[in-house]
């Protein structure tokens, strides 16, 4: 194989660096002791999704990296399924005020997880069993990030355990709908191809690590 027939495949992936650009934040202009609980669930349901898409750019890289290693959907569901509990728990824990993880530690270490993935995409030719345990691992740093932008909004005081499971389900929505994305464009038809490690899971993974080490340096230097 040419050495440069990988690298042609990069040339859909300039889309990617546009996830490099810092995330706006949430913005909720609504006056919740207004609303009744059906209301509210919705509103926290749109703003889970939103926190992944399109806001969370780095919480997609993520999935992203977990899929593309092993492109079938259950294996990535299955990862994406021990994300969303670990960061449940940990988004809850730090919600209820049990912990308080400070923002300049937990924002580096999610930038490496990505990193870390995208990594080990490169050097690996097979999911491995224990990337679940990883997987997990990771979620419970990632629920402390959501649980930074969540604290910014609040939550009603009137429905906030209904308020927090509702934000849970829209920020799985949000990953299952990249998942399924990643699927349709790529997966679908190009997993049993030969040439998938070389020109899908290299490319990808080598833009996602070079955007995930620039936010390393940034969140530790220049937070």
């Amino acid at each position: 194989m040419s050495l440069f027939r990988p690298l042609r495949s990069l040339r859909f992936l300039p889309l990617l660096v546009l996830l490099a650009v810092p995330a706006a934040a949430h913005v909720l202009n609504t006056d919740l002791s207004k609303l009744s609980r059906t209301e509210i669930f919705w509103t926290y349901l749109q703003l889970g999704f939103t926190h992944i898409i399109p806001l969370g750019f780095d919480h997609i890289l993520f999935i992203i990296s977990l899929y593309i290693l092993e492109p079938r959907l259950k294996p990535v569901l299955m990862q994406a399924t021990a994300f969303t509990v670990a960061h449940s728990i940990t988004l809850g824990l730090a919600m209820y005020g049990f912990i308080q993880p400070p923002s300049s530690v937990i924002e580096p270490i999610i930038a490496l997880s990505i990193l870390f993935v995208a990594i080990e995409n490169i050097i690996t030719d097979k999911l491995n069993p224990w990337r679940l345990v990883i997987v997990f691992g990771f979620g419970l740093v990632h629920g402390m990030g959501f649980a930074s932008a969540l604290t910014g909004l609040g939550l009603p005081q009137k429905d906030y355990f209904g308020s927090l499971i509702s934000f849970n389900v829209g920020v799985e929505l949000g990953q299952v709908s990249v998942i399924l994305l990643c699927w349709a464009l790529v997966g679908r038809w190009a997993a049993d191809k030969s040439w998938y490690k070389q020109r899908v899971v290299i490319p990808v993974s080598v833009v996602i690590g070079l955007i995930a080490a620039y936010w390393t340096v940034e969140r530790v230097f220049f937070a």
